[in-house]
């Protein structure tokens, strides 16, 4: 969902550089630290000020850089650092708060808000996007990540909605396709190809030859290929020891290796290897072992 249309440019652009003050410990012992908790408080300040412009805001905005260690969450750090969660996740595009892991390097904004890329790509991005898109007192930042510049559209102030404070919270899994029909559940059967009664190891949706099929979560490509009873298929290892599967596809989208996020197209349902039409066999697996996905999927 492309967000160009609603920018509001400034004049001169804010483009924050890949040189962040590095904050090491978070106490009053690291110099940076402490310069770090007093730009929060200023921008604060001037949040609530009725005589400060949003310009005049945007223009103490400071980034700063901490590498996350093995006993810290999203939530300590927030309470930590004086910052909504939302501002951490949205900037560091976090999909939900499991993917927060030691030694991952965190950009700390010092001004609370919510930051949407202009290249969207996961389900939350999407719904936080959509959710502002008639919203003024926005500004577009160039940020540099990584060795590349990114740009977002920030909007200083604001924190999730509900809705989105939900999204995030829930660290489960999305429907792998947009429009479907359960057609044959999780548990004991009676086979439609041998006719025995066998145990079905996931779920079956039915949907149109080339229907659209999306990573359920974010992960890494670890198998793809042919199978003689579940055809083209796709495995992603998820985070936590989770996996899923994707079976009977009319067409892989995507590569072996590759990292995927939430709602990343990785393949059209088809009817290949043992399939008496159309539909994606799909299943959720924990430490390698299959269980009822219907749990655990959001629409």
């Amino acid at each position: 969902m492309p967000l160009a249309f609603f920018f509001f440019f400034l004049t001169l652009l804010p483009v924050f550089g890949a040189d962040y003050p590095v904050i090491n410990q978070l106490n009053s012992t690291d110099v940076l630290f402490r310069q770090f908790m007093g730009d929060v408080e200023g921008n604060r300040r001037r949040l609530v000020s009725a005589r400060m412009r949003p310009e005049q805001v945007i223009e103490h905005l400071t980034i700063y850089r901490y590498t996350v260690r093995s006993d810290e969450d999203i939530f300590f750090l927030a309470a930590r650092l004086n910052i909504p969660y939302s501002a951490l996740a949205s900037l560091n595009r976090l999909n939900n708060p499991t993917v927060l892991k030691e030694g991952m390097v965190l950009l700390l904004p010092s001004c609370p808000g919510i930051f949407i890329p202009s290249n969207i790509e996961t389900d939350l991005e999407k719904i936080i996007g959509a959710a502002r898109q008639n919203t003024e007192g926005s500004f577009e930042l160039k940020i540099n990540k990584t060795g590349k510049t990114e740009t977002y559209l920030f909007f200083p102030g604001m924190d999730f909605t509900p809705t989105e404070r939900a999204f995030f919270l829930n660290s489960g899994f999305r429907f792998p396709l947009r429009h479907y029909r359960i057609t044959s559940r999780y548990g004991i059967r009676n086979d439609p190809i041998s006719g025995h009664v066998s145990m079905h190891q996931g779920i079956d949706l039915a949907a149109p030859e080339g229907t659209e099929v999306f990573a359920v979560a974010d992960g890494v490509v670890t198998a793809t290929g042919f199978d003689p009873v579940y055809g083209n298929y796709v495995i992603i290892s998820h985070n936590n020891n989770y996996s899923s599967l994707y079976g009977h596809l009319q067409r892989i989208e995507t590569v072996l290796r590759s990292q995927v996020k939430s709602g990343t197209l990785i393949g059209r349902v088809g009817s290949t290897g043992q399939s008496t039409g159309p539909h994606l066999h799909f299943e959720l697996r924990h430490g390698g072992r299959a269980f009822d996905p219907t749990g655990r999927l959001r629409p």
